[in-house]
């Protein structure tokens, strides 16, 4: 539990640094925090802070924790808490977010945080210092569209490792929401947005009371919260409306001039078109707009062509619309003087819809050898296909020599529609507990927690591809096969089949599927989900003995949990027989059993030490040791040195350990043999050239060439690893804070350096990395996860990238390095106050390497991880009125540096620029209990860096990468609070 009300209070004769810390942490951004004079007798409660689970009149911590408060959240206007966290430079960019998961399977539109770039897994969430159920199944992460904004009374965030007092997931560090827990009275508050663009309409509505029993002895908080955030479609930006992609060019030869310019072709229409392409001997066909069948067939234009290609972008999603129903309620009931029943309960409704082009089914989709034959043996006589054009059929030759012709065909199933899927989502949180005085030292709290997150979800815009091909399979019934006594009607082949109301397949054309076969093969995938969480806890805290220096502290407590996971799609989608992703069911549970100690020791009256150790008994991985050991030494009234060393632990989680193989389709790979000729380059050449699909290309084209089909058509498996093992996360952080009262009242300053670094790491290892070891003379074993086409197959060519499989082991490393600076300052001036607050992080390092003895792949100073990103907010309030501006600044980064190698281009060579966002609101208080307020976010309309499809890091419809930059532009909002 964090900053506990109701505990014993005691006077202590303080200095002015120690008053104005402690206010400094418990006020965050609102800076009131004043300085008591020099050995004034004030009265401060016992309480606790992030990061230490012993109660303490100080308030202090060895290592750094930043806060946001709740007037911070006020003055924010987000729905949703991620959106302010992220302004805050210690995160990183979310895995998960309403704008970057639109093309998710699972997941689309969760909420996620990432504390210094090293993953949502290795940040733990936690709820008054408890831990939180998981809002994705399979992982630790917590949906924060699960906890009420207007609800939170502070966040908390310490940044490195924090194991030792919280337990596995806290390698990067803790985000601790306090909830509000002493209101009264009642509160409505009600908003409402738009985009600049008219789009990405939200509304919110809230109430909140708080009530206090007849007899004192009992309090209890309630919350009602809705909230509604509309779409953004990438057609309503001009930078995403048409369909495009990124190729590379060089200022001149780039062995004498490497640098690289990569440039934008637009459009870049896909070439699977509604209306079908197909290749009939030696002909490639398709329909123009009229539905005439032509002979030529072309994306983009040109050559006299007109464009027949499709436009993918006119249909999807940048931001996934979110609705969300929320209803909180906590409450304590003094049982005697020194002992009281507490509750926490949370239930979270969200309902998420996204949407993407559709499907693109071609022949190999179907049929294993890519043919889609066009005559059919029935009675002795071969039938012709129902539906093909004369001129289809006499160009179309037997190309697999079973005595019919066939071809292959490509076609976007725009009949079907759009896919995309409505997931709804439940979590249930309960915490129920004790907690009191042993004496007037000595203090406890006993608690269990369960929650459950359940998720259903259907996808639409999916096939049945043996129903497909059943109805493909159809002739024009000549001999009265179904007995119906017609026979000019088309019919499908197969008798079974007919049986199931099998109706025939047109592809040929725009709308050529009859509602009857769109019924008949259209296949909603189905997806359920549950995570449960169980937890049963207890801790004791008090003072020990005394020292020369003070009172030794200490707390003690244990902590069982079990966790269970399950993730299972239908029937169909597991098998990959509804044209999607083949993901088989996950399921798996774990339990734990952990024990902890901590001490605070005053060493010197200037200088107290702090240690926790925690040991865990894992059903999974078994024994694991988490510890830390910090100082705080106190040096003058204005300076405060601190450091810690910790040393932090993660378990796998349950995805990592049993997830069977899970078919995905990477994007922004790029193929080590493109260019390759018959002779050369080098170790790269002779590995590609001995692939048989390879050299079939070269002998084709003359260098290993490949279509957009190739460039889209890659696929792979992930999978799970049940002999994982923990990760150990070892972190150093020292600091200074300063607080010159006698110079500059009210102004504090921290700066922070802090070392993470992780062995053991959990990774699946990169998919780029797997093809630069297989063809560039790293390790040729990887070529095992390599799986090459060999020969054309369907749209794709000779030798192009199948498959690239890839696994989770304890393989990798994972480190950051960097320093943090805050400053704080508050002040009278003119007839207003004023506050302002400045976070900034540079960030020196950040690695990953993929295996024991690989280079390191530095991610510190590319895109979503730059160098320096910093918030500056200012506050001035001047009677019933206040204004806030906040700006928050990304730097320069730079693109993928094994992206840029698998092009040739040297590290850090091309990039974007940086981005300053402007957020401003205002407020006017009409009367005691009622309050307007306006803002806008992205106040200049900022466009986010281009980072075009093709690049690594764009996320797919936005062109950018949607999780580290606004992709939406500016929003404008407006709203009221009303308190009695």
């Amino acid at each position: 539990m964090t900053l506990t009300n109701k505990v014993r209070t005691r006077l202590f004769k303080k200095s002015s640094l120690t008053i104005a810390l402690s206010s400094a942490i418990l006020a965050g951004f609102s800076f009131q925090g004043v300085a008591a004079e020099d050995d004034e007798i004030t009265k401060i409660e016992r309480v606790q802070v992030t990061g230490s689970r012993i109660r303490s009149a100080e308030a202090m911590s060895s290592a750094p924790i930043q806060v946001v408060d709740s007037a911070a959240i006020d003055a924010s206007g987000s729905l949703n808490i991620q959106n302010l966290l992220l302004d805050n430079p210690a995160f990183g960019s979310p895995a998960i977010s309403r704008t970057n998961s639109n093309f998710n399977t699972a997941s689309a539109g969760v909420a996620t945080v990432d504390l210094r770039n090293l993953g949502s897994e290795r940040t733990l969430v936690l709820v008054n210092g408890r831990r939180y159920v998981s809002g994705l199944p399979g992982s630790s992460a917590v949906d924060l569209n699960t906890i009420p904004s207007q609800f939170i009374e502070r966040v908390e965030i310490m940044t490195g490792g924090a194991s030792s007092v919280y337990g596995s997931d806290a390698v990067a560090g803790v985000v601790n929401f306090v909830l509000k827990d002493d209101f009264e009275g009642i509160e409505f508050e009600g908003q409402f947005g738009e985009s600049k663009e008219g789009d990405d309409q939200s509304r919110q509505f809230s109430f909140t009371s708080g009530l206090t029993s007849s007899d004192g002895k009992g309090h209890a908080m309630f919350h009602l919260g809705y909230s509604d955030q509309g779409a953004v479609y990438s057609r309503d930006r001009d930078r995403s409306a048409v369909d495009q992609f990124s190729q590379i060019f060089f200022e001149d030869d780039p062995a004498a001039n490497p640098n690289a310019i990569f440039d934008t072709v637009r459009p870049f229409f896909s070439s699977f078109p509604p209306q079908g392409r197909f290749d009939a001997g030696d002909t490639r066909f398709t329909f123009d707009q009229d539905n005439n069948l032509q002979n030529s067939f072309s994306t983009n234009g040109g050559d006299g062509v007109a464009a027949n290609g499709f436009n993918r972008s006119g249909v999807r999603t940048i931001a996934i619309p979110t609705e969300r129903y929320l209803f909180a309620s906590n409450g304590s009931y003094e049982l005697n003087d020194k002992h009281s029943f507490f509750y926490e309960g949370t239930y979270a409704s969200s309902t998420t819809r996204s949407e993407l082009e559709p499907f693109p089914f071609a022949s190999d989709d179907i049929y294993a050898n890519g043919r889609v034959p066009i005559e059919f043996e029935v009675n002795g006589e071969l039938l012709r296909s129902a539906f093909v054009p004369d001129d289809i059929y006499n160009a179309a030759t037997d190309t697999d020599g079973d005595g019919s012709r066939d071809i292959f065909f490509a076609k976007r199933l725009s009949d079907i529609g759009n896919r995309g899927a409505r997931a709804e989502r439940d979590t249930f949180r309960i915490a129920l507990g004790f907690q009191g005085e042993i004496n007037d030292n000595w203090f406890y709290d006993t608690y269990y927690v369960y929650g459950k997150t359940k998720e259903s979800q259907v996808s639409g815009g999916l096939v049945n591809v043996q129903s497909f091909r059943r109805g493909l399979e159809a002739v024009n019934d000549r001999f009265d096969l179904d007995g119906d006594g017609i026979t000019n009607e088309a019919i499908c082949i197969d008798a079974t089949a007919r049986g199931f109301n099998c109706a025939p397949v047109n592809i040929f054309g725009f709308n050529s599927l009859s509602q009857s076969a769109i019924d008949f093969v259209s296949a909603p995938s189905s997806l359920s989900t549950s995570v449960e969480q169980e937890i049963i806890g207890g801790n004791i805290s008090g003072d020990l003995f005394e020292l020369p220096a003070g009172t030794v502290g200490i707390a003690a407590g244990f902590e069982y949990r079990e966790e269970f996971s399950r993730s299972e799609f239908d029937a169909l989608q597991q098998a990959g027989l509804n044209a999607g992703n083949a993901i088989p069911a996950t399921e798996g549970s774990f339990d734990v059993t952990e024990y902890y100690i901590e001490t605070n020791i005053p060493v010197l009256e200037s200088v107290t030490m702090n240690a926790a150790v925690r040991l865990s008994d894992y059903s999974t991985v078994g024994s694991t040791e988490s510890w830390n050991v910090g100082l705080d030494w106190e040096v003058t009234d204005s300076l405060r040195l601190r450091a810690t060393r910790a040393r932090s632990t993660r378990a796998p989680n349950i995805d990592e350990l049993f997830s069977p193989p899970s078919q995905t389709f990477p994007s922004g790979l790029n193929d080590p043999c493109l260019g390759i000729t018959s002779s050369g380059g080098g170790t790269s050449g002779d590995s590609c050239r001995a692939d048989v699909g390879v050299a079939s290309n070269i002998a084709t084209n003359g260098a290993f060439t490949l279509n957009q089909s190739d460039l889209q058509g890659i696929s792979g498996f992930n999978r799970g690893n049940t002999d994982l093992k923990e990760e150990v996360g070892n972190s150093v952080t020292v600091g200074v804070v300063f607080t010159p009262e006698n110079l500059i009242s009210g102004l504090d300053i921290t700066l922070d350096y802090f070392d993470i670094e992780i062995d053991d790491a959990i990774v699946s290892t990169p998919r780029q990395f797997i093809l630069e070891q297989c063809y560039g003379g790293g390790d040729d074993s990887f070529c095992n996860f390599i799986t090459r086409r060999g020969a054309p197959s369907g749209n794709n060519s000779a030798g192009s990238l199948e498959f690239i499989d890839s696994g989770v082991s304890n393989s990798g490393g994972l480190g950051t390095e960097g320093v943090d600076l805050t400053l704080t300052y508050a002040t009278n001036i003119g007839p207003g106050a004023f506050k302002t607050r400045l976070a900034y992080t540079y960030l020196i390092d950040g690695y990953s390497i993929p295996l024991p003895g690989a280079d390191k792949d530095v991610f510190a100073g590319e895109v979503g991880a730059s160098e320096h990103k910093a918030n500056w907010n200012l506050g001035y309030k001047i009677n019933d009125f206040d204004f806030n501006w906040s700006m928050t600044f990304t730097g320069n980064a730079d693109f993928d540096d094994q992206f840029l190698s698998g092009l040739g281009i040297p590290a850090g060579s091309v990039g974007v620029g940086s981005v300053t966002y402007h957020d401003v609101q205002a407020s006017y208080h009409i009367s005691d209990s009622m309050e307007l307020y306006a803002g806008a976010n992205n106040l200049f309309d900022k466009e986010p860096p281009r980072i075009v499809s093709g690049i690594s890091g764009s996320d797919t419809g936005t062109e950018t990468d949607a999780g580290t930059y606004d992709p939406i532009g500016q929003t404008v909002y407006i709203g009221f609070r009303s308190k009695f």
